[in-house]
């Protein structure tokens, strides 16, 4: 099934703005028009505490660096290309909605900038996917950045722990969109993600879930998804139980020894980097100990690029691409 885009923001919304337990201001925005040079600016001071990191922002940040595909990917979907001073670090393509705006953005690391590299932009924010993003050893921690003048922010899925993953997706983009002065667009983005992830579940209703292995990468053992990330919850909004949801994180290692034990009747294989799809399904396939796998036996195997399974705005689109791979046939209009 080919993927839908995540929401179209139309431009003359406004919305309510909820209270959250991370912040300590209230505003309206205005409406999605423009950039964050055009967005009302009586939202501040805000302040908001973002794993473990609390920042009172005076007005939205103006500079911006973002490092993981997946944040900036959020910055792309809430207008604020205008903002972005350099990106690093894709593990696919962007969606072909934000390949203009992408382009037109300084790419200043393949991978992760050096901390001189991330200096040279002039920035006065920085944004991470992973924790790795900001990695104290390589120079790019948030306690180093914040003495050069910079301020940062971590995508909750790297610090959250025990919340509903699609919760914490729509606690992000709130607190981005408050962050860069664009609230109304935030919450148009967070209604329309409801409204699609309401319709694939009404769609999915009263059919059994099937159990589902994810192979992210490994061969001595098994890296796979865990039952805290967004990736889980993906999986069980797409029709499907995660095998290994019993793993505390959002990533984590497992022996082929419960991969066989476990049974699962799908593999969901995620597609990045150097490794293709059919190099892993061969790996799998190939591989005597997986024989007896249902999975295995019957060749069922479903495709998710990376950039879908971590929290960004491409999951409510990518829960029903997911569904229409677990029941194939069901979420057929």
């Amino acid at each position: 099934m080919s993927r839908r885009t995540p929401a179209l923001i139309a431009a003359a919304v406004l919305l309510p703005l909820a209270l959250t337990a991370c912040s300590t201001s209230s505003a309206d925005g205005d409406a999605a028009t423009g950039d964050t040079a055009d967005a009302r600016s009586d939202g501040f001071p805000y302040t908001v505490k973002n794993c473990g990191v609390t920042t009172t922002f005076e007005a939205p940040p103006e500079r911006v660096v973002t490092m993981n595909q997946h944040v900036t990917e959020i910055m792309l979907e809430l207008g604020l290309k205008k903002s972005l001073v350099g990106t690093a670090y894709l593990d696919d393509q962007v969606l072909p909605k934000y390949a203009q705006d992408y382009a037109s953005v300084p790419v200043i690391a393949k991978e992760y900038p050096s901390y001189e590299q991330v200096l040279a932009t002039d920035p006065d924010f920085v944004y991470g996917g992973y924790s790795s993003a900001f990695t104290a050893g390589d120079g790019r921690g948030r306690e180093a950045l914040k003495k050069s003048g910079i301020e940062t922010r971590l995508n909750t899925e790297s610090c959250t722990e025990g919340d509903q993953p699609m919760d914490t997706l729509y606690e992000e983009i709130r607190e981005v969109g408050r962050t860069f002065g664009v609230p109304d667009r935030a919450e148009a983005w967070i209604k329309e993600a409801k409204a699609d992830n309401a319709a694939t579940a009404k769609k999915l209703a009263g059919l059994k879930p099937v159990s589902v292995f994810v192979y992210d990468s490994g061969d001595k053992t098994a890296f796979t998804a865990g039952g805290e990330g967004i990736g889980n919850e993906l999986i069980e909004r797409a029709g499907g139980t995660n095998v290994f949801a019993d793993l505390d994180k959002p990533f984590g290692d497992a022996s082929w020894e419960n991969v066989v034990d476990r049974k699962p009747e799908v593999i969901v294989i995620y597609d990045y980097g150097a490794t293709t799809v059919e190099q892993k399904k061969k790996r799998l396939l190939t591989d005597p100990a997986l024989a007896d796998v249902p999975a295995i036996k019957n060749k069922r195997f479903a495709v998710m690029p990376l950039s879908d399974a971590v929290l960004g705005v491409r999951v409510p689109a990518a829960v029903e691409k997911l569904a229409a791979q677990l029941h194939p046939g069901a979420t057929t209009p």
